[in-house]
């Protein structure tokens, strides 16, 4: 995978790649597919790893002008939180989890399930297009 532009881009990837490997089951291979679907719909994506704490070892982030998504994994879930979800157009509905918030929507995926996965490439285009919108509007402010 690229790691980001920065020096700690490749102890991202690194990190991510080490949790993948950890989990060692299914979540493991659905983190696989799904860094590759990310990647896929932006090669400029980049990887971070964010939120160590004594008893987290950190989430995997992917990032373009702002966070995109995270991919946690639970027991029963791999959680995809996409921080702009909710200003995100959704026709097939992917999102199915943190549907009440303002900002941020989720995929929760469980074992055995497939994603669609050309309307979750489409997810990743539009968030990264809502990141960079945002982001035009706060340089406007700032002149």
């Amino acid at each position: 995978m690229k790691p980001t532009g920065r020096p700690d881009g490749e102890t991202a990837a690194a990190n991510i790649t080490g949790r993948i490997q950890e989990l060692g089951d299914w979540r493991g291979e659905t983190l696989v597919h799904i860094r590759q679907l990310i990647h896929d719909a932006d090669p400029d994506i980049r990887e971070e790893w964010k939120w160590v704490k004594p008893k987290s070892p950190g989430t995997p982030v992917w990032s373009h002008d702002g966070i995109v998504c995270t991919g946690e994994s639970y027991k029963q879930v791999v959680k995809l939180t996409f921080a702009r979800g909710a200003s995100i157009k959704d026709p097939k509905k992917l999102f199915n989890s943190s549907l009440e918030g303002n900002a941020r929507r989720a995929i929760d995926i469980r074992e055995g399930e497939k994603i669609d996965e050309a309307a979750f490439k489409q997810l990743i285009c539009d968030a990264v297009a809502a990141n960079s919108a945002a982001r035009a509007q706060r340089a406007v402010r700032k002149k």
